[in-house]
This record gives C-alpha cells, structure tokens and sequence, in this order.
C-alpha cells in the first residue's frame, strides 16, 4: 500500500490541495464518532429488541469502528491537515506503537462483522447449534479470541515500521526505510496482512449471506405452502417476520463492509501486482478507496437506525432526555 516514488512526490504536492476538504471530511468523521458512542449508550441500554448476543457483537463492531475513528482521526488525521501546529509528531518515537494499535482496530472491525455474519448463519441456518452457539458467552468469547488474535497479529509492524511519523496521507503513516519496503519480509507481512483481511472477510462473508438467504428463501417457499394448506392464510407470520429482520439487519451490515471496502481492496492488490512499474490507477482512484474505506468504520449508526424500529425509538428518547429532563 505504500505510493511508488513518484507517487509520494505527487502526494506531498497535493497536500496543500487536499487541505480543505479534509477539514470538512474530519468535521464529519468527528460526528459519526459521537454517533458511534451514542450507538454504544443505546445498544448497552438492552431495549432494542434485539437478543444479548447480538447485541454483544453490535457493541463490540462499533466499539472497534469508534477506535478507529479516535485512532485514525484524532492521533493521525489531525496532525495531517493542521501540519504546522503538529510538526513536532516528527520527533515523537511512538508512531511504531500508534500504527500496530490502528490496524488491530480494523482488523477487529473487520472480523469482527464476519463473526457477526457467522452468528446470524448459525442461527437462521443451523437450528440444532443455535441453542449452544448464539449465545452471550459464547459471543464474548469468540469476541475476545478475535481480538487478542488481532492484537498479536499487528505485532509486526511495531518492528517493521519506524518509530517516527511521516505526517502523509497514506495507510503506512511510519517512516520505514527503502531497505525494509523493498525487503522479502516487508512483501511477506504486507500481503499477508491484506489476504487475512479484508480479501479472505470478503470471501466468508459473501459465502455466508449466499448460503443464509438460499436457505431462508427455501424455508419461506414451504412455509408458505403449509400455511396455505392449514388455514388459507400465509400472511401474518410472526416467524418469517423476524427472519425477514434478520436478514435486512445482516445485510445491510456486511454489505455495507464490502461495498465501502471493495475500491480500497482492489487498489491494493493491483499496487503490490505493478508495485515497480508505473501501471498504477491515478491517485485519485486510491484516496477514495481509502476515504469509503474510513466511512465503512463511521455508518452503523445509520444502519441500525434504518433497519430497527426500536433502535430509532431509543435514538429519539436519548437524544429528547436532557430536554425533557430540563423542562
């Protein structure tokens, strides 16, 4: 992911460029990050309709998306766009740590949303598994196990990276030498890194949502057909209505990740194909890439709120408290 030679040189001569519409691309990122803890508030509150365990992965996907908004916004972004007030970042040797704890964010965001996937799988698909495995504890344990996973994978770039920051717009924020980007090992963990995510995520999620909507479609064909043949009326089914929820709540989740990361990944691979030619897409293919890649981090919010009832019922009375407190 680390621009060509000659990309850099076009990076730093666009920065100034840039400037003002990152300040407007930061002023929105700071909203979706208080939209984030206002969804934490909301789905801690247990009033949405929703069971423990899928309200412990809802928690844990935006608490991870909120670490990456403070982590990419507040420690890196920031210092970007207001240059002059953040050059001494240059000489604080802290930017190995700051890169390994930012990755692990996305990549418990990203896993984060599969083991949400498989959990709506399990239960829609496998009904002898769902008493054992859709679960509150099991959700914090395959939510844990996640996370540490993501912790100790991310250990390499605290010795790969530098300890300095270069204070440019590009995902490997950290000064590295031309001897470690051209390395064997610095290809090895690069590519591994993007294959582990978000190329394999991909790959699971859309096999999962696959296999789960066939067999949701299947089981809704002949339920209708038992219905009919029972009492002449297939409307009104209180069962195929929560799968019916189920599933616009699942997809619009993981779409949401592969649409918003599709650009980004894409761009990546075709980077590391041509890395030392210069058949490389325009710079402007790859900050967008990278921006819808940040918002995938910003929208569950609005999800949840387009997709449940109850949790738009619980934005509204949060959101009314100190009012109606006051008055």
């Amino acid at each position: 992911m680390e621009p060509c030679q000659g990309e850099r040189g076009a990076l730093r001569q666009q920065s100034g460029y840039h400037g003002a519409s990152n300040c407007r691309v930061q002023f929105r990122r700071c909203v979706l990050g208080v939209l984030n803890v206002l969804t934490i508030v909301i789905l801690s509150r247990g009033k949405c309709g929703l069971s423990k365990g899928v309200t412990r992965y809802l928690m844990a996907m935006t608490t991870a998306d909120l670490l990456v908004v403070i982590f990419d916004l507040v420690l890196r972004q920031i210092p970007i766009v207001y240059l002059e007030v953040f050059i001494f970042l240059r000489s604080i040797p802290v930017c190995n740590v700051h890169a390994a704890l930012l990755y692990a964010a996305y990549d418990c965001s990203v896993w984060f949303t599969v083991m949400f996937t498989f959990d709506r799988f399990v239960a829609i698909r496998c009904q002898n598994l769902k008493a054992k495995y859709c679960t509150e504890r099991t959700a914090a344990v395959v939510l844990g196990t996640v996370a540490a996973l993501s912790c100790l994978k991310n250990v390499f770039w605290f010795f790969m990276l530098s300890e300095n920051y270069q204070l440019t717009n590009i995902p490997w924020f950290c000064k590295a030498s031309s001897a470690v980007e051209l390395s064997v090992a610095w290809t090895v963990v690069e590519f591994s890194s993007h294959i582990l995510t978000p190329v394999i995520p991909f790959v699971v999620i859309l096999l999962l949502n696959a296999l789960t909507i066939r067999h949701v479609l299947v089981a809704s064909r002949v339920r209708k057909r038992l219905r009919s043949h029972s009492n002449g009326d297939s409307s009104n089914d209180p069962e195929m209505e929560n799968r019916r929820k189920s599933i616009i709540l699942l997809l619009v989740v993981s779409g949401n990740f592969i649409v918003l990361w599709m650009l980004f990944v894409v761009h990546t691979v075709w980077m590391r194909l041509f890395y030392f030619s210069s058949a490389y897409p325009p710079f402007t293919i790859w900050e967008l890439g990278y921006m819808l890649q940040l918002l995938s981090c910003c929208t569950n919010t609005a999800l949840y709120a387009l997709t449940q009832r109850k949790f738009r019922e619980q934005m509204r009375e949060l959101v009314k408290f100190p009012f109606t407190s006051i008055v």
